[in-house]
């Protein structure tokens, strides 16, 4: 009887296992599954009210900016309008990209960057509800050498210290040029090394991780609590190893997210930098793939 019992229980156990959500598995903010809106950057530009409404009935409910810096305002309005919009559609946008503006030093004057006038962009940010201000890119003039990276770094804790201000936090996010080694060291290990943890985290963007040849699981078991936002983008199976759909291609997005409480992930965000036809096609994809194997 007791044999027969404890097998009845362990086979309940286990069947009842085959129906646990992903979500239970994976230790993920699942509440939320957010877009970068450069996935669709020319429909917010023709149409950020209806693009958004797609969006939404996709079931993404929360956003990354892509819009800013050059304009001080948000796909055309300004903080207030485009808050309301965001609350009109149901959405949120916790983050939003922004740029260093060095370049723009010796050239145009553009606005709302971190060297200029990024308090009046912080200003705006906390009026959206955004809670990650994070720069997006480095143009190749503003990279430079291991010393030069160092004095960005300095840039970046002194945003840091204007965003901690708002009750907003400042972040990175890489791409693969930072991966590059200079004299034997990686320029993102000496970011990461000469900012303030507190001031400064990072955005890891799994795509780009992967393709310099890091392990995304490695460098967040490396610098843990370190990367509350991530860009889930998937790598194709080809020689170019360009972007594709999440689901779609060689990344093992499943053992990634089991590493989100170790990155003190707060928000991942689908990204696809380039779609084979329609943006709106190809996140809907992802958007598939997500809600059935990783939330």
């Amino acid at each position: 009887m007791t044999s027969r019992r404890s097998f009845i229980k362990a086979t309940t156990l286990a069947s009842a296992g085959l129906l646990v959500r992903p979500s239970a598995l994976f230790p993920v903010p699942s509440q939320y599954i957010g877009l970068q809106l450069y996935t669709v950057r020319d429909a917010m530009q023709k149409d950020p009210s209806g693009t958004l409404q797609r969006v939404a009935k996709l079931g993404f409910n929360s956003l990354e900016g892509a819009t800013y810096t050059g304009t001080q305002q948000f796909y055309g309005m300004d903080a207030k309008a485009f808050a309301a919009l965001l609350k009109q559609q149901g959405l949120i946008m916790p983050s939003s990209h922004y740029r260093l503006g060095e370049q723009q030093m010796k050239g145009a004057d553009v606005q709302g960057t971190m060297l200029h006038e990024w308090s009046k962009a912080v200003d705006d940010a906390a009026a959206v509800g955004i809670k990650y201000m994070v720069c997006a890119f480095l143009a190749p003039e503003e990279r430079g050498n291991l010393d030069h990276y160092k004095q960005l770094a300095e840039h970046f804790n002194k945003a840091g210290e204007t965003c901690k201000k708002a009750g907003i936090q400042f972040c990175y996010h890489n791409h693969d040029f930072e991966f590059q080694q200079q004299n034997g060291q990686y320029p993102y290990d000496l970011l990461l090394k000469n900012t303030d943890a507190n001031l400064v985290k990072m955005e890891m963007d799994i795509y780009w991780v992967t393709k310099a040849g890091l392990d995304p699981v490695n460098l967040i078991n490396e610098h843990k609590g370190r990367f509350p936002l991530w860009h889930v983008k998937d790598m194709d199976n080809t020689p170019e190893h360009m972007f594709t759909e999440v689901g779609n291609g060689t990344i093992n997005f499943k053992k990634i997210f089991q590493h989100a409480q170790a990155a003190g992930l707060k928000y991942f965000f689908v990204e696809q930098d380039k779609c084979p036809g329609d943006p709106f096609a190809s996140i809907t994809k992802s958007i598939s793939y997500i809600k059935k194997n990783l939330v």
